[in-house]
């Protein structure tokens, strides 16, 4: 059984220095995996993501990272994400470095690294600034005579934490709506912790064979948690809090309310259970998702 508390995978898996991937396009980002993240004081970290939107800007703001490589940068719909600009531009609270990618050229490095590549080929960066600074990305000339292709190297993580909607004891994660790279993300990644809004029995995963996303033979740890991934959502559990997105523009302007933010919800909470409790019955109603059921199928 692999099931665990987010204190003890954070604690066994996530350390100083390490290269960490918490994926999730839009949908089902780990936000109480980072929280738990900066609870204990984790430095030095690669941050790698695509669209690293405010779960990265708090983490940059607690002083965990040294460097992000990314595809996109800013709080989606709203603005730039304050906290790593003053990061980048004045050193606060750490100097930080930016290696930037196409989001194809993200996904490009996680094919790499899950199917062990030396490099993986795209046609976008022609035309494109992005290879004058960033010197990963490079040109070779293709072996059956189309001329010069850009190829961008593996990235393998020392950790991947995936959000999703659920798994069993053993691993097995299934995960449906807006997907994005995070069944490449697990297979590259040496350690892998998935955190879930339910547990739910092995018969109920066989029963739908499709929807697993991460086998579990990849899976180091299980998290019970939630409403794991708010403000982000998690289809069929809980909605986006767009009003979140729009108040982190306000509070992170300033690095002295970002920081009384932090001290507020997630110092100043012992996990995501009391920020849960913290939040009140009446924003979970508010995000409560309307009803659309899938159609069941017969696998017999």
């Amino acid at each position: 059984m692999k099931l665990t508390t987010m204190h003890d995978a954070i604690a066994t898996y996530v350390h100083d220095g390490d290269t960490v991937a918490i994926e999730g396009f839009t949908a089902c980002i780990g936000f109480a995996a980072a929280h738990e993240i900066i609870r204990q004081r984790r430095r030095d970290l690669v941050l790698c993501r695509m669209t690293p939107d405010l779960i990265y800007d708090q983490m940059v703001a607690a002083g965990c990272a040294r460097k992000l490589v990314f595809s996109y940068l800013g709080n989606p719909g709203v603005g730039p994400l304050h906290a790593i600009r003053r990061a980048v531009e004045k050193g606060i609270p750490a100097p930080l470095e930016l290696e930037e990618y196409s989001h194809f050229g993200m996904v490009g490095r996680y094919f790499a690294g899950a199917y062990r590549l030396p490099f993986f080929p795209l046609y976008s960066y022609t035309g494109s600034d992005l290879p004058r600074v960033n010197p990963r990305i490079r040109f070779v000339e293709s072996p059956y005579g189309d001329g010069p292709i850009a190829v961008v190297p593996p990235l393998n993580p020392d950790v991947a934490i995936i959000h999703a909607q659920r798994a069993d004891v053993h691993g097995n994660t299934q995960l449906w709506g807006l997907v994005g790279a995070q069944k490449e993300v697990a297979f590259a990644a040496q350690h892998v912790i998935v955190v879930v809004e339910e547990v739910v029995d092995e018969e109920v995963i066989r029963s739908d064979p499709n929807r697993t996303l991460i086998p579990g033979m990849i899976v180091d740890a299980v998290v019970h948690e939630p409403y794991g991934a708010h403000p982000s959502y998690v289809q069929g559990y809980y909605d986006r809090d767009n009003d979140f997105y729009l108040r982190w523009d306000e509070i992170s302007r300033d690095e002295s309310s970002t920081r009384t933010w932090l001290e507020e919800w997630v110092y100043g909470v012992r996990d995501r259970a009391e920020y849960v409790q913290k939040m009140g019955p009446e924003t979970w109603e508010r995000l409560k998702p309307a009803q659309a059921w899938s159609h069941p199928v017969n696998y017999g």
